[in-house]
């Protein structure tokens, strides 16, 4: 039991980890939290299955058009539900715009795919038991994906031109970098996150419409606990709420384990607001 809860919780919490990313890979140029992050999970998903079941092509093709396709989403959710709240007086109203972009989504989704879960194929075949694949494949994709933004942000251009966005919008756009463009690319990588979360995650979470709400609300815990805007934070509380989570499935389960994963958040929330590897912002002037 103790290998099952340490497999499938490091998958899940992984899996959390990712959407958590891709929260924070919007946020970051557009001080905008995007609550179509959990929607491009569950497309990574769906669009894999479809690909590789339904249509009968490859895994790497099915990878590539599913990550395209993600990254696409990004892009529209950047031009329909964020820059026209950018412009608004009250911008806050991306809680709205995102929410209904997700809820359409999902809508989508469901009529066309279907209200049923869906298999999603071995890509693999590699491991059993607890080391199956479809546990440590999404970790896998985890560390992967953290690896090449810490050399995007630290080693290259656009990653420094990120940062500088990220920072200070208005001083980077008085100095000439493209901070519009930079957003949408921005959206369009987070696209990818979490298309590669949603593809990775496939054998473990199957291709299900309703994952959507799930990840999303699964997926903002690790940014919460770990951090505003902090990639590292949000890896160690992904594993962390995983690990946590799995191990009230297998002690007291059902709903018993949800309302302990709230239990934990509202304690953590309480006691740390900025989160546990997050820090108050402060800037000199």
């Amino acid at each position: 039991m103790l290998a099952s809860i340490i497999s499938s919780g490091l998958a899940v919490g992984a899996v959390y980890a990712l959407i958590g990313i891709t929260y924070n890979t919007m946020y970051s140029t557009s001080r905008v939290m995007s609550f179509t992050a959990g929607q491009l999970g569950m497309l990574g998903g769906v669009f894999g299955s479809l690909f590789m079941l339904r249509m009968g092509m490859s895994g790497p093709v099915a990878f590539v058009l599913t990550l395209g396709l993600c990254a696409l989403v990004g892009v529209i959710t950047e031009f329909v539900a964020v820059r026209p709240v950018l412009k608004s007086l009250d911008q806050h109203l991306y809680v709205l715009s995102t929410l209904a972009l997700a809820l359409m989504i999902q809508q989508v989704t469901a009529i066309e795919w279907g209200t049923e879960p869906q298999p999603f194929p071995r890509l693999l075949a590699w491991g059993s038991g607890p080391l199956d694949e479809r546990f440590w494949l999404p970790v896998a994709a985890c560390v992967i994906v953290v690896l090449a933004l810490e050399y995007l942000y630290r080693r290259t251009l656009i990653g420094l031109a990120f940062l500088a966005v990220a920072e200070n919008n208005f001083a980077a756009r008085s100095i000439g970098l493209p901070e519009r463009r930079l957003r949408v690319i921005s959206y369009a990588l987070a696209g990818v996150i979490g298309g590669i979360a949603g593809f990775a995650a496939g054998q473990l979470m199957l291709a299900f419409f309703a994952n959507g709400p799930l990840l999303n609300f699964y997926g903002f815990v690790p940014v919460a606990l770990g951090g505003l805007g902090n990639n590292r934070g949000a890896v160690l509380g992904g594993l962390a709420l995983g690990l946590f989570q799995q191990t009230a499935n297998f002690t007291v389960g059902g709903i018993f384990a949800s309302i302990a994963v709230f239990v934990l958040f509202i304690v953590v929330l309480m006691a740390v607001p900025q989160g546990i590897f997050g820090s108050n912002s402060a800037r000199r002037v």
